[in-house]
Parts: C-alpha cells; structure tokens; sequence
C-alpha cells in the first residue's frame, strides 16, 4: 500500500487529510521552555495568543528522525511504501530527516523521501496529486518523477504586513538593515528554488497585494493552473485577493488556506499570498 506522508509545513485544505489520505507529521513549536507539537497541542489561532501575551515569536523545529520513524510505524504496515513528501531542504532540516529515519526502517517500510523545494499549499497540492495519480493506476517511479519535475515550476509569492517576524525569525533571506527598518514598506517574498527572498518593496498595502497578482500574471499568464490563496488571520483580504484571482488567472481550482504555523512563525500575521501550481 503507498502512504503518502508530509509535514507541518504543508498547508493542507481542511478535509484534505481524510479525501486523500495524507498523513502529516507536526512540527515542533518551542515556547520559551515549553515545547508543543503543531496541530496536536497548539493549533493557529492558540499560537497566535501565545505571541500576543509572550511578545515572542517561537523557535520552530523540524521533527527528529526518531519522531519519524515512530509516525511511519503508526501510520503503515510491513511491506508498505511510503512516499515522504517534505518542505525545501534549504530552509529545515525536515527532509534530512526523513532520509535518515528511512534507513532505520528500511527493513519494515520502503520510504521514499522527496524534497519538494516548497511548502505551504505547493507542498499540499503535490500530496493531492501523487495520490490522485496513485488511484489512477500510475506508479510510484512515476509518481516521483511527475514530483521531480513539478517542483522547480511551483511559486509562492507573498506580502508580509509586518516586518518582525521575519527579522526575528532569521529565515527569510534578503532582508536587510534598511529595509527591516522602514516602517511603512510592505516587502514581497517570493519562495523560489527552495529559498524565500523579499525581492520588492512597496509603499502602501493595497499597492502590495496588487503587486502579488501582477507578478503572478506577468509569469503564468494564460497557463491553467491549480490557484491558492493564503492568508495568516486576515481573512478578509484572503478573501478579497481570491475576487481578484479569479479574474487574472486560468485556474483549474481556487483555494483559500491559512497559513500554517511554521510559515507564519516567520511572516507573521496578516501575510496574504498566492500559491501557482501549474495544471497541465
């Protein structure tokens, strides 16, 4: 049997996890001295509280290998294979992982770990489409291969409402002195060959979400394309930016998401994006 296994960095649609049997192992979620697993102990909005009375943002860690070896033995039987599908390896240590946990197992599972060089809704959409060609007879050599070439063709492009999480968080790169500094700039990040880079500032909010469907536009134009809209606790512009979507783009399906803790521990909320995921 193929089981189809990713992480907490995985933006999956709710009801995702049962239509295509996806499993996801959390990250973990550190709290001064307390440390939570995402989803288990902490979902979105409790995070959010706890930054709010903390004034801190937490660390964030991939899961260990011995966390990974103890979820492939709850969630497959002798003899399965499983396809490990994980976050860019640029930015966590959560694919070295799972290759390491693959060879603790190798006698009991056939793991295949795969670097998405993504995350968010990217990382979800690819789960849904191995399983979806899992039911369609194709194999899981196949499979991978379809992953492989996929990924690098996956773009998330996003605007970030506040500046310290990121700052804080040290994961996004570009950021630097003089524009974390400028309290009005709304940065644009966009995660592209497995890193995230803020690679334009804008002045004003509504100039900046403009911006996002422009340089979406100017790369996929016309193509199909399975669409998603993120959003960290702003729902409202979530909303406001799927209107507009739907008028630029040629999608197969739209979907609204939040963001997952793990992203939002480093853009902080009110980041609204798009996820382009082509559809041929």
């Amino acid at each position: 049997m193929l089981r189809i296994v990713t992480d907490g960095a995985a933006d999956i649609p709710p009801g995702w996890e049962q239509e295509f049997d996806i499993n996801v192992i959390p990250i973990n979620i550190q709290f001064g001295e307390k440390t939570y697993l995402q989803y288990v102990d902490l979902d979105n909005e409790g995070f959010y509280k706890l930054v709010e009375e903390s004034k801190k943002i937490p660390k964030t860690s991939q899961p260990s290998p011995h966390q990974f070896v103890e979820f492939y033995k709850r969630i497959a039987a002798k003899g399965d294979t499983i396809l490990s599908i994980h976050v860019t390896s640029k930015l966590s240590g959560t694919y070295a992982s799972a290759v390491a946990a693959m060879q603790e197992v190798k006698d009991l599972f056939h793991v295949i770990p795969v670097d998405s060089t993504g995350g968010s809704l990217g990382l979800g959409l690819m789960c849904r489409e191995a399983r979806k060609m899992e039911r369609a007879g194709k194999s899981v050599e196949q499979i991978v291969k379809y992953l492989e070439g996929i990924r690098d063709k996956v773009r998330v492009i996003l605007t970030l409402d506040t500046l310290e999480y990121a700052r804080m968080s040290g994961r996004v790169g570009t950021l630097s002195a003089a524009l974390a500094s400028a309290l009005n700039v709304k940065p644009i990040a966009v995660l592209k060959d497995g890193l995230v880079d803020m690679v334009e500032k804008v002045r004003t909010r509504k100039a900046a979400l403009e911006r996002v469907i422009a340089m979406a536009a100017e790369e996929f134009g016309s193509k199909p394309v399975f669409l998603g809209v993120l959003h960290a606790r702003d729902l409202e512009a979530g909303k406001a930016m799927v209107t507009e979507a739907r008028k630029r783009f040629n999608f197969k399906d739209i979907l609204l998401v939040d963001l997952s803790i793990s992203l939002a521990a480093n853009f902080g909320p009110g980041t609204v994006g798009l996820v382009l995921y082509p559809a041929e």
